[in-house]
């Protein structure tokens, strides 16, 4: 069973990227929104509580995934350092109780990229990140870089469709007996 950990600054492609790949394997799509949407039910966003919640969440669709089964879980994660290390490493010792693996994906484009992409009405109506002052503060607050492990693929999404780095992420981790029929 894996994690297939895409991850990456706002408007990079992860979402994008991960239909893609759900498109085309079979597997699971669990985007980071999801755990984020459900605390801010409960919770305002930050409050105390609030990631806590978001942190158990996440904790448990992978552990009920992996109890039933699921072969590839994507989810996707702007993954800040070294905050965000604690986190990780809990998928990581989930997925490896369960004698799975995480395989980890950096997706990255320039910022100015980024800018161009970041009002995309998706991400307004989703209440994501969708303001060239938002993405100033979030970066400016976050240290959001690629997970430090040796396995992690680093991608650029800045000339290249959200298809096209489904099929090398998938190339590359070699997940094309996945493949959907």
């Amino acid at each position: 069973m894996k994690l297939l950990f895409i991850h990456g600054m706002p408007a990079a492609g992860k979402l994008t990227v991960a239909k893609e790949i759900e498109n085309s394997i079979t597997s699971k799509l669990f985007d980071n929104h999801i755990a984020i949407d459900t605390a801010q039910s409960i919770f305002e966003f930050g409050a105390p509580g609030f990631w806590d919640l978001v942190q158990n969440i996440r904790k448990s669709v992978l552990t009920a995934a992996l109890k039933h089964h699921v072969q590839i879980v994507i989810m996707t994660y702007c993954y800040s350092a070294p905050e965000d290390k604690i986190d990780i490493d809990e998928f990581e010792d989930i997925y490896k109780s369960f004698g799975g693996e995480v395989l980890p994906v950096y997706l990255h484009c320039s910022e100015q990229e980024v800018m161009n992409r970041i009002g995309n009405i998706d991400r307004v109506k989703r209440k994501k990140v969708s303001t060239k002052n938002g993405l100033k503060n979030f970066l400016n607050e976050n240290n959001i870089t690629w997970l430090p492990n040796k396995n992690c693929l680093k991608l650029s999404t800045e000339n290249i469709t959200a298809k096209e780095t489904a099929e090398i992420i998938i190339q590359h981790f070699e997940l094309r007996l996945f493949l959907k029929i």
